[in-house]
């Protein structure tokens, strides 16, 4: 695999050559350069990380072609987003899809993360022609159909929110690569990066997709949890809701799901290094998200604790409105209510894993994290 082919593959199949702010070219050298030679990628790995990264950069040039069409875009304000900052594993999907049933919240469903341009428009935005296919492509979905367990673990079907490192990896900035591909030097380098020009970037198209379909953005990727301070340069007046969960919980079952991703595309044993990866990233994730918190002030932070969000899922989203001074109605409550019983825990089945396949100690993850766990009575 070669940048600068896959590069030229992307412009020979858009007719387009303006790729935009060129920084994006440090995260994909570095990226291609550890698939090849840290990934040890099977016959099925090999040709799903091309389509991934040729699919980035399609996106990647037909957006920046929108924006070059129209400038205007630049004039669309992004007023208030809510980002969820918690870890891995600690409920933000959860809350991201209970915070969707608000239609007053603005949320980056996946189908349209897949293909932005042209953004949707508010009258066909549930007919829209991608929406429906997606739906129908959900059917032979490839990674259900190569690893069956998976869903278990996670979903994100079409029509609910997605990870912003959807739109992030058009930047070459995003863990979801790490989430699939067994790649240390790119996630070493993730965290040496300056995350300014992704969120640029983020923004941007954020802006693009608002211009058809309005509303308050909310927002989330454990991702986010690496760069509040710099989010919080490039939208001013967001909020934060931080949710929190035991952190050895959320790094085994992490190991675990990226294990079984990775799992698809390698044939390598992946599994010690899946605890230590993981185990540095939700360290520094937490360390991060704490000192952000100190800079910024507590009234730009909610906290949601995940065993309400399990247990109570309408009184957690309840608090969250309560925070944000903004009233919830009786219809609002009854839509939550009804979302959480249809998307219940363990819907899909139960992620079943233990500490020790993954090389973890419990004891010493909770040692490691004693402050954090007194702070929010973990």
């Amino acid at each position: 695999m070669h940048s600068e082919q896959l590069l030229d593959s992307a412009a020979a199949t858009t007719g387009l050559d303006d790729f935009g702010e060129p920084s994006f070219r440090d995260g994909l050298e570095v990226l291609v350069d550890s698939l090849n030679n840290e990934a040890q990628l099977n016959a099925i790995g090999g040709p799903a990380a091309e389509a991934l990264l040729a699919g980035a950069l399609v996106n990647r040039l037909t957006i920046t072609d929108y924006w070059n069409q129209h400038p205007e875009l630049a004039d669309q304000a992004i007023t208030a987003p809510l980002f969820i900052v918690g870890v891995s594993r600690s409920g933000t999907t959860a809350l991201s899809q209970l915070l969707s049933v608000d239609p007053a919240n603005r949320s980056l469903l996946s189908w349209e993360a897949g293909a932005p341009v042209p953004p949707p428009q508010a009258e066909t935005y549930h007919s829209d022609l991608r929406l429906l296919a997606a739906i129908e492509a959900e059917a032979d979905n490839m990674l259900h159909l190569l690893n069956p367990d998976f869903k278990a673990m996670h979903h994100d079907p079409p029509d609910m929110p997605i990870e912003c490192v959807t739109l992030m990896a058009h930047d070459f900035v995003s863990l979801q690569y790490n989430a699939m591909f067994n790649i240390e030097s790119y996630a070493e380098w993730i965290l040496t990066r300056d995350h300014s020009a992704t969120y640029r970037y983020h923004q941007r198209v954020l802006q693009l997709l608002q211009s058809g379909v309005p509303g308050r953005w909310q927002l989330k990727t454990p991702h986010h949890a690496l760069a509040v301070s710099t989010i919080a340069e490039i939208y001013p007046d967001a909020r934060f809701i931080w949710t929190h969960r035991d952190p050895a919980t959320c790094i085994a079952s992490t190991a675990s799901i990226t294990a079984s991703l990775s799992g698809t595309f390698s044939d390598a044993d992946w599994a010690a290094f899946e605890g230590r990866l993981w185990t540095r990233m939700l360290t520094e994730m937490i360390e991060r998200t704490s000192a952000a918190r100190a800079a910024l002030g507590e009234d730009r932070f909610i906290d949601v604790d995940y065993r309400q969000l399990v247990s109570d899922p309408v009184g957690a989203v309840r608090g969250i409105y309560r925070d944000l001074g903004e009233p919830i109605d009786t219809n609002f409550e009854a839509s939550l209510a009804a979302h959480a019983n249809e998307h219940r825990q363990h819907k899909h089945g139960r992620h079943s894993y233990t500490f020790e396949d993954f090389g973890l100690n419990r004891d010493a993850l909770n040692e490691r994290f004693t402050d954090y766990r007194y702070t929010y009575d973990l």
